[in-house]
């Protein structure tokens, strides 16, 4: 099959089709989901139209399209292949009550048919089979026979394979059917069908049809409001229709791998060594502008999406490397993404200079450490081969990793590459052992970084707990301790938090401190266990150097918060409480100082 169809006017064309449906153009998600700050979409499922489909009206109608982004990250270490990528566009479109498997079907039918072109006679499609919970989806089947796709090319398949959801324990679900086309390739055996791995049929679309409902006890319900999820991925679709081996031959990629010959001075599809870390470097870079580029956005950094977006960028820094990029380079190839994706989704545009100014500042920060690292790696390597285990031990990743920074993800990557595998669990044991030798040195520290415990530097330590809980509460809960340090002339606070603060939060924050040393709060101190701590809603955020029993300062009914003390006894001794400034401390950091005026 040939059809020169780029990825521009795949997009156009699918939202021309739904429109004409009588279907509302929306703006795709965020890659953040609101409800958990810890990951990044990984499937259309996770679209946040679910409290429509659970019966909220959408302001748009009842019929819905869109191109959203999404990001799988999940099997990282496949991403180097010609297919697996870690992000990729999702085509959708949504009937919220309104239309059903008949509807939903016939577009999908025609959309693939006369817009795309292809023959029906490739056509093969899976319906689910049913089990003893839910019965077999004939209508779905009958409806494909409506169509032209006979019975023979209709496959019935188990839950595994078409069910969808719910996304938690209880909520709406149901089957799905999935659309295949036949490549032509030979069959790999009598059991050869579609959602076989051998390559013969190519997964171009799935209807999702949420008629039902799990409840607590584990039935499944027929819901009265029946909702279509669909889902079409943008890359594959145009690398089938273009006849391509691989998304990377598609013009999504080619700009991107012609930037990365130009700059290691190598050709792509002449060695598949080479060929591996210039598909990783040219899918993880789009990735991060991605991430980087969204409304959301984040910095790179140690926890949560943060440490997604940094093992993407230091994977990326460490294929350049050996791809012999001894320069800086990933804002040369950064800037083709923008170039490509700036028109579909402009917020790249928008947040271009973060965009570039993060990517450029990971990646001085990791190049240095990723030489010395390698570097140490390949002093061991002699002896490592000397041996008859083909395991690094614990201690020696640990090293790597404490000595100079070195990532356990890509010592394990590297010791691949050399015939090697790695003891994991005597890594986390080595880092226990070193946790607990760190805990008594920063024990000090962990008392609040106090320069002394004067009356003034304990109302000033007492005042970074409301400020804690203050910034916590104008920009939200991702807001966390990074640092504190207290002199009896102000204090110094390091958080959490990707953009400077505007002025209005900095008085927000500001007036709610003040507001609450108003009100001459007590300060209790108890001492119980960690998990007896959170489960009162204690914030703890250094948990390494905690013993088993930890105290609680309790502000009034303010703030709660694990700390080692001093406090004040009653919040109407410490003054008026004022921001001097707030300022990056480093990327992804801000820094507060602040003093209290009696």
């Amino acid at each position: 099959m040939k059809n020169q169809l780029t990825a521009n006017e795949l997009r156009q064309k699918y939202i021309d089709f739904f429109v004409s449906k009588q279907h509302t153009q929306i703006s795709g998600a965020s890659l953040i989901p609101e409800n958990d700050p810890t990951v990044l979409f990984t499937t259309a499922g996770m679209h946040p139209l679910v409290p429509y489909i659970l019966g909220a009206e959408h302001p748009s109608g009842k019929r819905l399209t869109d191109y959203q982004k999404c990001i799988r990250t999940g099997d990282i270490e496949s991403v180097g292949d010609p297919h697996h990528l870690t992000f990729f566009e999702m085509l959708g479109n949504w009937s919220l009550g309104d239309y059903f498997k008949k509807e939903a079907i016939g577009f999908s039918f025609e959309f693939l048919t006369s817009v795309l072109g292809i023959d029906a006679d490739k056509l093969s499609v899976t319906v689910f089979a049913g089990d003893e919970l839910v019965p077999r989806d004939e209508e779905a089947a009958s409806t494909w026979e409506k169509y032209g796709i006979p019975r023979e090319r209709i496959y019935f398949l188990p839950r595994e394979d078409n069910w969808w959801g719910p996304a938690g324990e209880t909520g709406p679900c149901g089957p799905d059917s999935e659309m295949f086309i036949d490549t032509g390739r030979p069959a790999c055996g009598p059991d050869c069908r579609p959602g076989c791995s051998c390559g013969k049929y190519f997964e171009i679309w799935n209807d999702v049809f949420m008629g039902y409902r799990k409840t607590a006890e584990g039935t499944y319900v027929e819901m009265n409001r029946k909702c279509v999820d669909t889902g079409m991925g943008i890359e594959r679709t145009i690398a089938i229709l273009q006849g391509k081996k691989s998304v990377y031959e598609t013009e999504i990629f080619t700009p991107i791998i012609a930037g990365i010959e130009r700059l290691c001075g190598k050709i792509y599809g002449q060695d598949e060594e080479v060929d591996i870390s210039i598909r990783i470097l040219a899918d993880h870079t789009r990735t991060s502008v991605f991430i980087l580029g969204d409304p959301k956005g984040m910095a790179p950094s140690n926890v949560g999406q943060g440490y997604i977006l940094r093992r993407l960028i230091r994977r990326a820094v460490r294929h350049a490397n050996k791809l012999g990029i001894d320069h800086a380079f990933m804002g040369e190839l950064a800037q083709i993404v923008l170039d490509l994706y700036g028109k579909p989704y402009p917020e790249l545009i928008e947040h271009k200079t973060f965009i570039l100014d993060e990517l450029a500042a990971e990646e001085n920060k990791f190049s240095e450490t990723l030489t010395k690292g390698e570097r140490e790696f390949e002093k061991m390597l002699p002896n490592l081969l000397k041996g008859t285990s083909r395991q690094i031990s614990g201690r020696t990743a640990f090293k790597l990793y404490d000595t100079y920074g070195y990532p356990i993800e890509l010592t394990r990557e590297l010791a691949h590459e050399h015939g090697f595998t790695v003891d994991e669990q005597g890594f986390l044991d080595a880092f226990s052992k070193h946790q607990e030798v760190s805990r008594s040195g920063a024990e000090q520290q962990f008392k609040g970084g106090l320069a002394d415990h004067s009356e003034q530097t304990t109302a000033l330590h007492t005042a970074t707990h409301m400020l804690h809980k203050a910034l916590r509460t104008v920009l939200g809960d991702h807001v966390g301790q990074k640092g504190s340090n207290i002199t009896v002339e102000r204090l110094r606070f390091d958080f959490t938090h990707p953009v400077p603060m505007t002025k209005e939060e900095i008085q927000e924050v500001e007036d709610i401190v003040n507001e609450q040393i108003d009100r001459n709060l007590e300060v209790k101190c108890e001492t119980m266990t960690l998990d007896e701590a959170r489960e009162q809603g204690a914030i703890a955020f250094f948990e390494s150097k905690y013993g088993e029993q930890v105290k609680v300062y309790s502000i009034g009914d303010f703030s709660k918060e694990v700390c080692g003390g001093p406090h004040v006894e009653n919040t109407s001794s410490m003054g008026h409480f004022k921001i001097l400034k707030e300022q990056s401390s480093s990327a992804g950091i801000r820094r507060i100082k602040a003093i209290l005026e009696k």
